[in-house]
């Protein structure tokens, strides 16, 4: 059996490559880019990619939202939340007070500020990946120090000057699986994401699109603006909510939307991560299915012509 080919942002060691550790059977093939790695997909080279898509610091990932909102027609098949602890590393034998200069992704240096302000008069350089980084620091002779994983740490052969470095514990990062034909399947446990454009900038314009999940009990669970390119202004609205594109509730509402809006660009419906939303889903079923009833109790009283 051939194995499913999935891209991550590498090199080895990096967060990707452990978020894509936990897919299983798949043979990872590290990727420069994000914009690389969303065009493998769409252009065949790879099956899937694994990619950041949120950071609980950081927020959005811009590069792979852009990419799948404007770049590309590709869908989200699953998510994976992955806990971010980082490490500050640097070869053997070289002492914390020797690092002059840290090397890392320009996320995770974002998220590890309290521990660059103590370290006086070194200079800061983005790479892109934190496990770029590792392997520049590892191939260097200087006193170089690199933020990344314990995992970049192992495989390059660093050791960790300081652990746990990033600002706030429970930072996690979001990955999404990326694919380009197959929606994944209803498990009753999933989000789905689409993207609004307007035809035209109007007062309660947002409202008349938030609206028709409200009208429905449609739980939404992120709403973004992004700019469109096209002007100072012009904004589009990445929105993500409960439910799966195969439920009744859930095609109507986009149904509507597709027919009251510029455009609306299908993401993908796929399993999240967590028990919340099935829970809600079972909560707002078991509502509609009240609400029925006492419609039709109703609807029972009526007198009917003769």
């Amino acid at each position: 059996m051939t194995l499913a080919t999935v891209g991550y942002l590498g090199p080895e060691g990096s967060f990707s490559h452990e978020a894509v550790t936990t897919l299983g059977d798949v043979t990872a093939v590290a990727g420069v880019t994000l914009g690389d790695l969303l065009a493998d997909v769409a252009n065949g080279r790879l099956d899937q990619a694994l990619v950041p898509l949120e950071n609980a610091i950081e927020g959005t990932v811009s590069a792979t939202i852009d990419g799948l909102v404007f770049d590309h027609d590709l869908y989200i098949e699953r998510e994976v939340v992955r806990p971010i602890h980082l490490h500050l590393l640097a070869r053997p034998g070289v002492a914390m007070a020797q690092v002059r200069r840290v090397h890392s992704y320009v996320h995770a240096l974002a998220q590890c500020r309290g521990l660059l302000a103590t370290m006086s008069g070194i200079e800061v350089v983005q790479t892109t990946s934190t496990s770029q980084a590792a392997q520049l620091v590892a191939e260097s002779a200087e006193p170089w120090a690199a933020i990344g994983s314990a995992m970049a740490g192992e495989l390059f052969g660093l050791t960790s000057l300081a652990q746990d470095v990033e600002d706030h514990p429970d930072n996690a990062t979001r990955f999404v699986l990326i694919g380009r034909d197959a929606i994944a399947a209803p498990t009753g446990h999933d989000r789905t994401t689409i993207v609004c454009f307007q035809d035209a900038d109007r007062p309660g314009s947002l409202y008349g699109i938030l609206g028709r999940f409200a009208a429905r009990d449609v739980n939404l669970t992120k709403l973004e603006s992004r700019p469109t390119k096209r002007g100072l202004g012009d904004y589009c609205f990445v929105i993500e909510f409960e439910g799966h594109v195969d439920d009744d509730v859930v095609a109507d509402c986009l149904a509507d939307l597709q027919a009251h809006l510029g455009r609306v660009k299908f993401l993908g419906s796929y399993p999240v991560t967590g028990e919340a939303a099935s829970t809600r889903r079972a909560e707002v079923d078991v509502a509609r299915r009240a609400a029925a009833d006492w419609i039709a109790s109703l609807r029972a009283r009526v007198r009917r012509s003769e």
